[in-house]
This record gives C-alpha cells, sequence and structure tokens, in this order.
C-alpha cells in the first residue's frame, strides 16, 4: 500500500499571516461548533466537521470537492492508496471517491476540525468560460486526490464564508460570490488541471463521471463492463484506463466498495440484518459479503456494527469525517 504525505507547511514569507487566520478560523469554528459529528450549515454545499478523539474508519462516497483541515489530522483510503492529511494542505476530488476515512489526531482539548465544500460543476463551468483562464485538454490531471497549498487568500476566502453563517439573511446574495473566489483561486492553483476538468464536457473526467452516475443508480444490478463503456463512449480498454486513473479502482472495485459501504449504512441507520443488508445491495452470497466486508472494514459485520453502536452512544448517529 502506498503513503502520500502532506508536504510541509509554507515557509514563505506569507506563513505567518496564514497561521494568524488559522488561529482565528478554529477560535470561531470552537465558538459555533459545540458536540461532535457532521454540521450542515445554511450555505450551499458547505459542510464542517468536530470530532474531540480518533475515529474508527468510515466507508462513503466523498464527491467532487475541496477538502480542509484545519485543526488535527485524518487518513484518506482509496483502494490500495493511503493519503494522510493534516492542515498544512487542503485536497480536492474530481468525481465521486468511495473513500474510507478516519479521525487520526483529535482530543477535548485539540479536536479535529474539518471543512467539506461541494464543487458546483456549473459554476465552475461559467468561471472557465468567463476568465482568461486557459482550457483543459482532453487529458488526465494530477492524482486521484490532487494536494494543494493552503494560502493566505484561500483562507481568507474560508473566514469569510464562516462569518457569513453569522448574518444568515445575506447568505443568499453573499455565499455565491465567496464560493465563486474559492473556485477561481482553485483554478489558479497547482490543482488547476483537475478542476478545469470538471467543467469540460466530452473530457475523460466528464465521460467517467457518468459511468459512475449508473454505478451509483444500479447498485444491486449486475455491471457489465461493456455496457458501462457504452454509456461512457469508450471502448472498454480506453474506459478501464480513465476510471482507474481518476478513482485508482477498477469499475468493478468502485461497484464493490460502493456496495458495501451502503450496506454498513443499511445495517447502522435502517437495522438491517448482515444478510438482508447484503441482497439490498447486489451480493447474491451472505459468505461472499462476511468477507469482503471484513477485508474493507477490519471485522466482520456483527462486530463492526456493535462498534459502531458503541461509538455513536460517545458522539451520536456514526459521521463521515
Amino acid at each position: 500500500m502506498s503513503t502520500r504525505k502532506p508536504k510541509a507547511p509554507d515557509t514563505t514569507s506569507h506563513a505567518p499571516a496564514r497561521r494568524t487566520s488559522e488561529t482565528s478560523l478554529v477560535d470561531r469554528l470552537l465558538d459555533r461548533i459545540r458536540g461532535q459529528g457532521r454540521f450542515d450549515t445554511g450555505i450551499p454545499h458547505l459542510t464542517f466537521y468536530r470530532f474531540d478523539g480518533p475515529t474508527s474508519p468510515s466507508g462513503y462516497l466523498l464527491e467532487p470537492s475541496i477538502c480542509m483541515i484545519f485543526q488535527g489530522s485524518k487518513k484518506v483510503l482509496l483502494g490500495e492508496q493511503s493519503h494522510t492529511f493534516d492542515g498544512s494542505r487542503f485536497f480536492v476530488t474530481s468525481v465521486d471517491l468511495p473513500v474510507i476515512a478516519e479521525v487520526l489526531e483529535a482530543s477535548p482539548k485539540q479536536p479535529y476540525l474539518g471543512m467539506v465544500l461541494t464543487l458546483d460543476r456549473m459554476e465552475i463551468a461559467r468561471l472557465v468560460m468567463e476568465s482568461s483562464l486557459p482550457h483543459a485538454k482532453n487529458s488526465m490531471a494530477g492524482e486521484v486526490i490532487e494536494l494543494g497549498e493552503v494560502s493566505r487568500q484561500l483562507l481568507s476566502a474560508v473566514m469569510r464564508m464562516l462569518e457569513l453563517l453569522e448574518e444568515p439573511e445575506f447568505i443568499p446574495l453573499l455565499s455565491p460570490l465567496i464560493q465563486r473566489e474559492i473556485y477561481l483561486r482553485l483554478l489558479m492553483s497547482e490543482c488547476g488541471p483537475k478542476i478545469r476538468q470538471i467543467a469540460v464536457g466530452g473530457s475523460p473526467t466528464h465521460q467517467i463521471s457518468r459511468a459512475i452516475g449508473w454505478i451509483k443508480s444500479n447498485l444491486n444490478k449486475r455491471l457489465r463492463v461493456e455496457d458501462l463503456a457504452s454509456l461512457a463512449g469508450m471502448s472498454v480498454s480506453t474506459l478501464h484506463h480513465h476510471f482507474r486513473s481518476l478513482t485508482s479502482l477498477s469499475p468493478l472495485q468502485f461497484q464493490k466498495q460502493l456496495r458495501l459501504s451502503r450496506a454498513r449504512l443499511l445495517m447502522v441507520d435502517e437495522h438491517l440484518d448482515a444478510s438482508t443488508a447484503a441482497f439490498e445491495v447486489g451480493y447474491e452470497s451472505p459468505s461472499q459479503f462476511s468477507r469482503e466486508y471484513g477485508r474493507m472494514f477490519g471485522a466482520p459485520p456483527l462486530r463492526d456494527i456493535k462498534e459502531l453502536a458503541r461509538q455513536s452512544s460517545r458522539i451520536g448517529k456514526p459521521q463521515y469525517p
């Protein structure tokens, strides 16, 4: 398994100002967010997270997003890749990814604080068209999970969005403007090529997104790669190449991880037994489901769900970090 760690924090002349912004932002988040878990906001696409201790691995589908950590650290597993993130870098994804994440560093005195801003493809496309930014080529850009430097300007925009929550009457007018600024700064960053791929119709990213959409909507159906390739407008070999380049997984591996994560949610949220949950997501063999579930989450379904129930008594319903 490969492990990719973030680079050292910025040591340029802007670093002291950035650290001041980070401290102020953390203080505001601590004042605003009480308790633990996921905190949706009145601002579209924006979610904050707080955890007072390390968490067990949680599997979920991460939409195209920018993810930032302001305090603490977490590990994200995607296929055979392992990424560890802290506040020195943000990361961006351009397609839906079935990830497994866990908070590594957090305590009651220094809780984990994170943010996810889901990317608006249409808004990014408008920005690319309206600006003088170079157009993205129809080629793959960068890593599956792209890392970027947390700049002082980006932190300032996030801070203004957080402050906007204190004036909810201005959210409909001002939040789209601040989000446009964040998108523009992302487009101008080292992650720009990946962000621009989201907006390019007919690009491999756009075609693979169509294939992923079918998998999501037909989770309990048999996946025929030939049909998926036809839907994406690609040959089978081209589909495999671009699918793995964008997700680090084959289509069948992607479906399996999504099925297992969905089954886990069904057992937690709807209290289904393992066999019923397995059938609901398309498994025909309960024993195969149990084996693959244990490989993904580190424990068989019954033991894993008991541990999640124990955690939920401490922090409420299991949340995505």
